[in-house]
């Protein structure tokens, strides 16, 4: 059984140590599979847009620069040939997509074998509870002060979302926060001490937390200038159809046209 140093909420240690569950810290360190995950995760950050000039798209060269003959100087066909300055590059980088993959089972076994080797070294520690009332990063690095781990890269793993925790930590240059289920094997061998809630090792459910931050009330007060603007350019009602038509004029009826009067017939024999 592996033990850890177990602390309370404002960074007091407790005598006895945590005995961290046996499922997930059975002391199991794989270090090949760990070397590929990091491996793997390493070539997933690539974004493979490196890209050289062939001497195919290079510009100019399309002129022989000397005749191949009588000069007493090699045969050239091409000013931009490789070997000549400002030539094309050969075999030079291309965009290509440099991601990769692992089974799911050598991904949990790399995270397990990051979480044991960290813990057998003593670089694990149990924090009871890490809940804030309000977003402050002196009250984070007076933690890890008391923790004894100032100036050492740290991670900080909490049970389920804990926003006034993320937002603490966010301006900390050497810790990084998020929770238990979401830590990699790459963030946990990145830091130098991990700091775990303790619910997120003995399957607590997720806290309500109760958190209200500046991030709640700019959200409020974004939605409340929308709504205004909406209203604001809201068309104005329509008058009712019979109003409507008693404001058309009747169009003039149009007076019969007036009819010809008959030609009178010539008298017979003039």
């Amino acid at each position: 059984m592996i033990e850890a140093a177990h602390y309370s909420a404002s960074g007091a240690r407790h005598k006895a140590a945590f005995e961290l569950p046996a499922e997930l810290f059975d002391g199991t360190v794989h270090e090949p599979v760990l070397h590929q995950a990091i491996k793997t995760f390493l070539n997933n950050q690539r974004q493979g847009t490196a890209q050289t000039k062939t001497r195919s798209f290079v510009s100019g060269g399309n002129q022989k620069p000397w005749k191949q003959k009588g000069t007493g100087r090699a045969r050239q066909g091409s000013t931009r040939a490789p070997h000549w300055r400002g030539g094309g590059i050969v075999f030079g980088p291309i965009p290509r997509d440099y991601r990769s993959d692992l089974p799911r089972k050598m991904k949990q076994l790399a995270r397990r074998s990051a979480l044991n080797a960290r813990a057998r070294e003593g670089s694990l520690v149990v924090v009871e509870n890490m809940t804030f009332e309000a977003p402050k990063t002196r009250q984070l690095t007076g933690l890890l002060e008391k923790l004894g781990f100032e100036g050492k890269k740290v991670l900080l793993l909490s049970n389920g979302l804990n926003r006034n925790l993320y937002l603490s930590g966010r301006n900390v240059p050497t810790a990084q926060v998020m929770t238990f289920t979401d830590a990699s094997a790459y963030d946990v061998l990145w830091a130098d001490a991990v700091v775990v809630e303790q619910g997120a090792l003995t399957g607590e459910a997720v806290p309500d937390r109760g958190e209200v931050t500046h991030v709640d009330h700019a959200k409020a007060a974004k939605a409340e200038r929308t709504r205004a603007t909406k209203a604001a350019k809201k068309p104005a009602k329509a008058k009712p159809a019979a109003k409507a038509a008693k404001a058309v004029k009747k169009a003039p009826a149009k007076k019969p046209a007036a009819k010809k009067p008959a030609a009178k017939k010539k008298k017979e024999g003039k």
